[in-house]
């Protein structure tokens, strides 16, 4: 039986009045790619930050290979676990972003060893030798002394994703990597996803690209309204859902 590298429980999640995540659940297991799709303001978003510790759920439990990232007291308020185990846990995933998130300052290469010397203290010709087989991977082997405002925004998103390789973690969660990009620099980024799911990469994406999600994902989860509304195989979801919301959203994005 596959091991589960991430497991959240009835996550709730409020900003001021207005609930964003009711109640959410899903677990990941290793080497599963896993499609979080659904319509804007759902809380799919919300709900990778929460995963990230970059937004602090209300309640609920959140996970890594059985250790706990935050787990519910008996008023049902998340408490969070030691900064010691949180900077564990931290290790164990990245994350690119929508807007690449490249630090401006440094060039291609320091972007790619900053965290791996800093946080993982790994030597410089260590981290620089790992550094350069991923871009190579991505295929920006010769960009290494560029800095981001020289790149395409499909090249910077390529480094994001060599960066969050860089710290080797279990599992890598994407939110919507291509909707800063026009379609020609879309496919270069979706073709390097494909290649990492190819390697049995451990994922989690958000993503508005529905034929991508069918091809690649294991598993689709479609959110609305800060709820799981299906969570299944890429058919159930996406081809053979008899939910009306479901196939609204999928009609609406046909036809954008």
């Amino acid at each position: 039986m596959s091991q589960t590298v991430l497991k959240m429980q009835s996550i709730y999640k409020s900003f001021g009045d207005m609930e964003v995540l009711k109640g959410i659940s899903f677990e990941v297991k290793k080497g599963e790619i896993v499609s979080i799709i659904g319509p804007s303001g759902s809380g799919k978003s919300t709900l990778l930050r929460c995963a990230t510790m970059l937004e602090k759920a209300d309640s609920g439990n959140i996970s890594y290979d059985d250790i706990n990232m935050i787990i519910s007291d008996l008023e049902q308020a998340a408490v969070y676990a030691d900064k010691k185990t949180l900077k564990q846990i931290n290790r164990k995933f990245g994350l690119v972003f929508q807007n690449f998130n490249l630090f401006p300052h440094l060039s291609v290469l320091q972007n790619i060893i900053e965290a791996p010397m800093c946080v993982a203290n790994i030597s410089k010709e260590e981290a620089k030798k790992t550094a350069m087989e991923l871009l190579a991977k991505v295929g920006l082997a010769d960009r290494a002394g560029a800095y981001p405002c020289q790149l395409s925004g499909g090249q910077q998103q390529r480094v994001a994703i060599a960066r969050a390789l860089a710290m080797n973690p279990d599992i890598l969660f994407f939110d919507e990597p291509t909707s800063a990009l026009d379609p020609e620099l879309t496919g270069e980024i979706l073709k390097v996803i494909k290649s990492l799911a190819d390697e049995k990469m451990t994922m989690v994406i958000v993503t508005h690209e529905m034929n991508f999600a069918r091809d690649i994902s294991d598993r689709v989860i479609f959110m609305d309204e800060g709820v799981v509304v299906a969570n299944g195989t890429p058919s159930e979801v996406l081809m053979d859902s008899a939910n009306p919301r479901i196939n609204q959203f999928l009609n609406k994005i046909s036809n954008e």
